[in-house]
């Protein structure tokens, strides 16, 4: 995630400032310039050199406020452009900003422009995951449904086409509530800190210190990780935080195959458990939302994930 390199720019009020002086000052200069150089010069030489003076301050005037003003305006409306069209380097931060009210609004526009490409994101997987995932349950209740509509069928079979539905059904409603969290979770976060002892419940507080997280949004990540873990064998999680999150599990750890692929929606090993494969993109989208990355690191026991802020 490309950030703006923060520099010493001017304030917008102090160009401003400087430009209606020179603006006021020019025709006094040229005045006084005039007046004390007409006897040395002559009155036609003396008022062609303030002339010329004053259309040389204008031109640097008119340059200043272009590259301070002009030219980061029309940078950030190709930018805008380059949005819509989805250009790689739409969201590239300028090599330069005038003032720095430009360089506050550029980073707007970054934060701006990266949820805006999150949440399509968010539509696209819902476009193409949820509808493939909802059409094996659909295919079960369908062929349940007509079979139980057989007037001869045994009691027995009744029973389990039932149950078939029942854990079809279910699993939609799975699907369904993991992807309004996903949504909601890139919604824009409330900022705050928050004691990690205070919040990591089920996991044991190696070392403890404030996270850089809202308490729901702390309390949401921990509960995704330290839930996978124990669902995935786990029976001891440690959390600790030195600047750094860090949630270590002994449980039967991640494949180097299913290392690459565990933060995609929908990616699951447990699909015949019921899960759903949307608690790490959960946990990655709310930790983007707060400006935080969630990294696999390599452990000799189980799974270790690592969260910098």
């Amino acid at each position: 995630m490309k950030r703006i390199v923060v520099k010493w720019r001017p304030p917008l009020w102090l160009v401003v400032a400087v430009t209606l002086c020179v603006v006021l000052s020019l025709p006094i200069i040229g005045i006084f310039f005039v007046r004390y150089m007409w006897p040395v010069l002559g009155y036609q030489e003396a008022v062609y050199l303030a002339a010329i003076g004053v259309l040389v301050a204008t031109f640097v005037t008119g340059w200043a406020l272009w590259r301070l003003l002009l030219r980061p305006v029309l940078a950030m409306r190709d930018r805008v452009s380059g949005l819509r069209q989805n250009a790689t380097d739409a969201l590239d931060p300028l090599a330069h900003y005038g003032t720095s009210d430009m360089q506050a609004l550029g980073q707007s526009f970054l934060d701006m422009g990266r949820a805006l490409q999150n949440r399509e994101v968010v539509l696209r997987s819902y476009a193409d995951h949820v509808t493939h995932e909802l059409k094996s349950p659909l295919t079960v209740v369908r062929g349940a449904a007509e079979l139980l509509a057989m007037p001869d069928l045994p009691k027995d079979e009744h029973e389990r086409l039932l149950e078939r539905i029942e854990a079809s059904v279910e699993r939609m409603t799975a699907l369904l509530d993991a992807q309004r969290t996903l949504a909601q979770a890139q919604e824009p976060a409330a900022r705050g800190q928050v004691l990690l002892s205070d919040v990591a419940q089920g996991g044991e507080v190696i070392e403890d210190g404030l996270v850089p997280l809202s308490e729901d949004a702390l309390r949401l990540v921990l509960d995704h990780l330290i839930g996978n873990a124990t669902a995935h064998g786990a029976t001891d999680v440690s959390v600790s935080y030195d600047g750094t999150l860090v949630v270590q599990d002994n449980g039967s750890g991640i494949s180097d195959g299913n290392a690459k692929r565990i933060f995609e929606p929908f990616f699951t090993t447990r699909r015949e458990a019921g899960g759903t494969g949307m608690g790490l993109s959960i946990v990655r989208r709310t930790l983007d939302a707060h400006d935080a990355q969630i990294t696999l690191v390599p452990s000799d026991l189980g799974a270790r994930f690592e969260i910098s802020f």
